[in-house]
């Protein structure tokens, strides 16, 4: 028995060639191979070939299943920390705030898909359905930025600093690849599942006057504390951040509107 040298991908495997040699009762030795299909793609398999633009694929494309709109993004801190620790009054600071939205892409596993691979064409075509006039949505790769200076309260014995959670309509659903050559028969395997919604894009919600949409706001921090002790520990680096209202009795959050906010456009790295 003979064995093909099997392809590089996993999900590809091994065919076998068997040949029977016939007693001498049958005059002429037949050879008759017998062949195992190929081993069909797992979804593990189609999400990473995906997120590589695999040589394999025909295509990859983003099915929708679901959506909601208004969602909001991870909270982020958008500005340098003031200190006022240890004064017993309150202090005008001037902040310097900015930060960026831009299109994410989150598959099944983690994955990150390049804009410039096949699955790009589908995730703008999709987001089309989801840019009303009521909710303006970025479709393509293109970063927005937010960046303005603004005079605000540093409350007594306190670190005061601006947070922003950006708004954007999250669309789930699932992958559908087409390879070129069949795998157990067929050419279309789906990651996770057909039907199913564990692969999100996030499309970063736009205002009329092309501010990005979101929740802004300023977060004082009583000195001392371990909430004031573990920002000012981690040296304006970023981290995961207590959401609006959900920082403890020692944080005093205040939201700022958004209106005649400067715009800063950037494009895409």
């Amino acid at each position: 028995m003979t064995t093909r040298t099997p392809r590089a991908r996993s999900h590809r495997s091994k065919k076998k060639r068997i040949t029977l040699a016939l007693a001498p009762v049958a005059a002429l030795a037949v050879a008759v191979p017998l062949m195992n299909p190929a081993g069909a793609a797992t979804p593990s398999e189609v999400t990473a070939d995906c997120a590589a633009d695999a040589n394999e694929l025909e295509n990859c494309e983003f099915v929708d299943v679901q959506f909601k709109a208004n969602s909001l993004g991870p909270n982020q801190r958008v500005s340098p920390v003031t200190q006022n620790c240890g004064s017993t009054t309150a202090a005008t600071n001037t902040f310097s705030v900015s930060t960026s939205v831009t299109r994410t892409i989150q598959l099944e596993d983690g994955f990150t898909a390049d804009a410039g691979t096949k699955l790009g064409n589908s995730f703008f075509e999709i987001g089309l359905k989801f840019n009303t006039s009521e909710i303006n949505i970025t479709r393509d790769d293109k970063t927005t930025g937010l960046a303005f200076s603004r005079s605000d309260t540093v409350q007594p014995d306190s670190i005061g600093f601006f947070m922003w959670s950006a708004k954007r309509t999250d669309v789930s659903g699932f992958l559908r690849a087409t390879y070129k050559e069949a795998q157990d028969g067929r050419k279309v395997f789906f990651a996770p599942s057909e039907g199913g919604r564990t692969v999100h894009v996030f499309y970063p919600q736009i205002l009329k006057n092309g501010t990005p949409d979101g929740r802004l706001w300023l977060r004082n921090v009583k000195c001392g504390t371990p909430e004031a002790n573990g920002i000012q520990n981690s040296e304006n680096s970023i981290r995961t951040e207590p959401g609006f209202g959900e920082a403890g009795g020692n944080v005093t959050d205040v939201e700022v509107p958004l209106a005649n906010i400067s715009l800063a456009e950037v494009p895409a790295p």
